[in-house]
């Protein structure tokens, strides 16, 4: 029929860019697609990059499925200075002298937090407690109580050591916050520290070698955006939509 809507289906693999949230590449791409029934599957803070795995139209409904996918990311920590947000948006809190130390140093912190643990969400966080976002409060100046999570870390990988900034290489399960992984790898040095930068290159079997940058996807015709969909089977063969 003329003019009938299309509907689109599948899992599309999108580059986020920095200064970008997550919410912000949903709205583009509804308005992309002409549709409402697109998510995510794992939220990226704001200023970080990388692989951002929407679901559109029924695939919807693996969020959950593809959620709870290991996660690789690759950043830097800059060691030396603490921040409220622990990572580089945030107001500096306290600044301390780096030592010199050796990679090997670097290595085995990093190394003491590779397992099984339990993490506090830091308070900048969209975690709510009594219905209200934690980092609402925190802006507040308020300190809430948080719950620890249970998360694993399988791989923390020191990449580049040039002081003050370490680079470094993570693969954890889902719900890890990597820039308290960097807060406490800075206080576990003795000089503090905060994430800098960080770009998600997995998720699962996914990479971010397979993505296209959202510049790109929102420029293409949408007969060529459609290619980019990844069939449901393909992605996540054992869910059955």
């Amino acid at each position: 029929m003329l003019g009938a809507k299309k509907d689109f289906e599948g899992v599309l693999l999108v580059d986020k860019p920095t200064e970008h949230t997550s919410h912000d590449v949903v709205a583009r791409l509804r308005g992309k697609l002409k549709m409402k029934r697109i998510g995510h599957a794992g939220t990226l803070d704001p200023s970080a990059t990388g692989l951002l795995v929407m679901l559109v139209g029924k695939a919807t409904r693996m969020s959950q499925y593809l959620m709870s996918a290991e996660k690789e990311y690759t950043g830097t920590i800059t060691l030396g200075q603490v921040t409220n947000t622990q990572d580089a948006d945030g107001e500096v809190l306290e600044t301390r002298p780096v030592p010199e130390l050796s990679e090997a140093e670097i290595l085995a912190a990093m190394q003491s937090f590779k397992g099984d643990q339990y993490q506090t969400p830091p308070m900048f966080s969209a975690i709510k407690i009594d219905g209200v976002p934690l980092y609402k409060s925190a802006r507040k100046g308020e300190d809430i109580e948080r719950e620890p999570r249970f998360i694993r870390v399988m791989q923390y990988e020191l990449k580049r050591w040039e002081s003050p900034e370490v680079d470094f290489l993570v693969r954890s399960s889902k719900g890890t916050y990597v820039r308290t992984l960097a807060h406490d790898l800075g206080q576990k040095l003795g000089c503090g520290g905060h994430l800098k930068s960080l770009r998600r290159t997995a998720s699962g079997d996914l990479r971010v070698e397979q993505s296209t940058t959202l510049e790109d996807l929102l420029a293409m015709p949408l007969t060529e955006l459609e290619k980019r969909l990844l069939p449901v089977h393909q992605v996540a063969p054992r869910i059955a939509l």
